[in-house]
């Protein structure tokens, strides 16, 4: 039978042994704007492209890069809608975890909740799987960290990754750009010229959005004039 006699069922294996609906889960991650993210000796850094439906729409209002903790943040491709569920989750998640151990939440264990919930989302009837596939960066005890987790609750460390339409363009520029040496200003960098790679149009500061997370163990999004100052040091 063919693969397509399987693709509207999320908990039946096509014959291949696929669950088809994740990889279109995948699809309307790969048709999502292009996001990255590095990880330097000294912080994480993540970064996407911001376009709006329409001129129409206010741009202040268009976040794609939320907090989840002080120490924590994230960024997604894909649809935005199902990326909020997942904030909402992982926010309470690491609140739980606070208010039981009074210590903030390690990255890593915070990147296994969300991926946790992400994976229980391909094994129940009635749900489809997640349409985002997340960045998550974080400095802890155990320095800088940068994670994805896709719709199929896989999540794995990284040390410079990209997700969205233009991904594998842009893992062969940072392939050739990254250096486990690189400080985070390198990072932020070497971030705006991968973006800045496979553009469409030109790339300002109300455009994309850059978040960062350093020694100082708070994660925080650059304002449009520091986004500006960096795009000006990269031309």
């Amino acid at each position: 039978m063919a693969e397509s006699a399987y693709s509207f069922s999320l908990t039946t294996f096509s014959p291949s042994g696929k669950l088809v609906q994740i990889e279109h889960a995948l699809s309307a991650v790969n048709q999502g704007a292009t996001s990255l993210g590095i990880k330097a000796k000294d912080g994480v850094i993540i970064a996407t492209e911001k376009k709006l439906p329409s001129i129409l729409v206010d741009k202040d209002t268009v976040k794609k890069i939320v907090q989840l903790t002080p120490e924590v943040g994230v960024i997604y491709s894909g649809m935005g809608p199902d990326s909020r569920i997942l904030v909402r989750k992982a926010r309470k998640a690491a609140q739980v975890y606070f208010m039981t151990y009074n210590e903030r939440i390690p990255v890593a264990q915070l990147v296994r909740e969300v991926a946790t919930v992400m994976q229980e989302f391909t094994q129940s009837g009635g749900v489809r799987p997640f349409g985002v596939s997340l960045l998550i960066a974080g400095y802890d005890s155990h320095g800088p960290q940068l994670y994805q987790a896709d719709p199929s609750g896989t999540y794995f460390a990284w040390k410079a990754s990209a997700i969205g339409k233009n991904m594998t363009d842009a893992k062969a520029f940072l392939e050739k750009r990254y250096n486990e040496d690189m400080e985070l200003e390198d990072a932020i960098h070497a971030a705006l010229l991968t973006l800045k790679e496979g553009f469409e149009g030109k790339m300002d500061e109300s455009n994309i959005e850059v978040g960062i997370v350093g020694k100082d163990h708070e994660f925080r999004s650059l304002s449009a004039s520091e986004i500006k100052d960096y795009l000006e040091e990269v031309e």
